[in-house]
């Protein structure tokens, strides 16, 4: 997007858009009294579960978690949300989303150069990371867009309402440029305001997922971010590209259909974070064929990849969440048409992938907040974190598809969403 529509949709974003966001969570945002979350079960993030528990926040952060009778206690200047039954558990971290990406008012996947206009487009941008946020993302990993960084800038600022952003920009793809020149894409994207680096080593899951990028090309990228204190996040799909990835040093490998024990053991032993998918990217393509069809490689042969790929997918799901010591994580790929829709893919990874459902909450909280360089800002439910929590009416440890009935949603100690299930008293 060159420079002057960047400016337009800037202006849109923050004098159109600064109205959703509600007037209770303007007034929450600045207020300094103690809030007290109870609900009937919380889930730390960590593997923890605990009943009849109290969540005391200020100015934004946890201050106390409270079981039994200490959750029960009178707070008379406090202002408590009794949620009853609900479950809480810290707000969910998609390690992996493109949150620019949708589908426009006839029905094909938004292109820079088909009609609508930037203040349409940034309506339905808007209108994605709300959709997020309310089911209960409330940080996001994007990745492949320069227009992240307005949206990234826009939250922070609080003019519209969305996950937390954290943005790679544009990926790397150039399997062509020598080292040096990559090294060179690296600084480049540091300068341009990316908080990580996108790298593609192999191509699409639709054109066979072959290895695209050598060592030598790897580490250059993988080395130069690191100097740079960037993580890098490597799309490989191909055994021997997940192998180069991880013996580069990169940080995380995302995707890997082709991935062998062997390559799952090397990740664990050498600490890489991998985020592979379940369901949820190819059934969306699949029910969205008519928004994508005949766009680059989503020919018949991409959608039937896709089919060929989803069991593979389970199969990862379930060989990684057995591998001991392997730091996986939670990332959907989210890309339009699936935006809020994220949780299918930890139904899936539980479902269908047979991962233990604490351990898939976990790899949506705080092991996906340790990937992002947060794991002491978020993902827990523990003093000193910040006051991202959400509630679900039903305990999703049990029953994973509880994670559907999202009922509650605190970013930064704001109320984003209540559904009146148990009773609000102010002091």
């Amino acid at each position: 997007m060159n420079s002057t529509r960047r400016t337009v949709r800037g202006a849109i974003v923050v004098a159109v858009l600064a109205v959703t966001v509600p007037k209770d969570a303007r007034a929450q945002a600045s207020d300094n009294a103690d809030v007290v979350i109870r609900a009937g079960t919380l889930i730390d993030g960590r593997g923890r579960r605990m009943t009849n528990a109290a969540v005391v926040i200020r100015d934004g952060r946890i201050v106390q978690v409270l079981q039994g009778q200490a959750a029960t206690r009178a707070r008379p200047r406090a202002t408590i949300y009794d949620l009853g039954a609900a479950t809480l558990l810290p707000g969910l971290i998609d390690g992996h989303v493109h949150a620019t990406q949708y589908i426009n008012a006839s029905g094909r996947l938004h292109t820079q150069n088909d009609s609508d206009t930037p203040a349409q487009a940034t309506l339905a941008v808007a209108l994605n990371l709300r959709r997020m946020l309310e089911s209960g993302v409330t940080t996001a990993q994007s990745m492949g867009s320069t227009d992240d960084a307005d949206f990234r800038d826009a939250i922070r600022a609080g003019a519209i309402l969305g996950p937390r952003l954290i943005t790679t920009l544009n990926p790397i793809t150039n399997e062509s440029l020598t080292p040096d020149s990559l090294r060179a894409l690296v600084r480049q994207r540091k300068a341009a305001g990316a908080d990580a680096i996108k790298i593609f080593a192999s191509r699409s899951i639709r054109e066979g997922g072959t290895t695209t990028m050598s060592a030598d090309q790897l580490g250059a990228l993988c080395g130069e971010a690191r100097s740079l204190g960037l993580r890098t996040l490597v799309h490989a799909h191909s055994e021997e590209s997940i192998r180069l990835a991880v013996m580069a040093g990169c940080t995380q490998v995302e995707h890997g259909i082709f991935v062998t024990q062997d390559v799952l053991n090397l990740m664990a032993q050498r600490g890489t974070y991998f985020d592979p998918q379940c369901g949820l990217i190819f059934q969306n393509y699949l029910d969205n064929r008519a928004a994508y069809e005949g766009i680059g490689n989503f020919n018949n042969e991409g959608f039937e990849s896709m089919k060929r790929a989803m069991p593979m997918a389970e199969r990862v799901i379930g060989m990684a969440s057995r591998t001991p010591s392997l730091k996986l994580v939670w990332g959907t790929d989210a890309v339009a048409g699936a935006h809020g829709r994220e949780v299918e893919d930890l139904v899936c990874r539980v479902r269908q992938g047979g991962q233990p459902a604490m351990d898939a909450l976990a790899s949506a909280t705080s092991r996906v907040a340790e990937a992002l360089g947060l794991g002491q800002e978020l993902g827990v439910l523990a003093s000193g974190f910040r006051a991202d929590i959400i509630a679900t009416n039903g305990d999703p440890s049990r029953e994973i598809e509880a994670l559907r009935r999202v009922t509650f949603v605190m970013q930064g100690g704001r109320v984003i969403k209540l559904e009146q299930r148990g009773s609000v008293r102010a002091r």
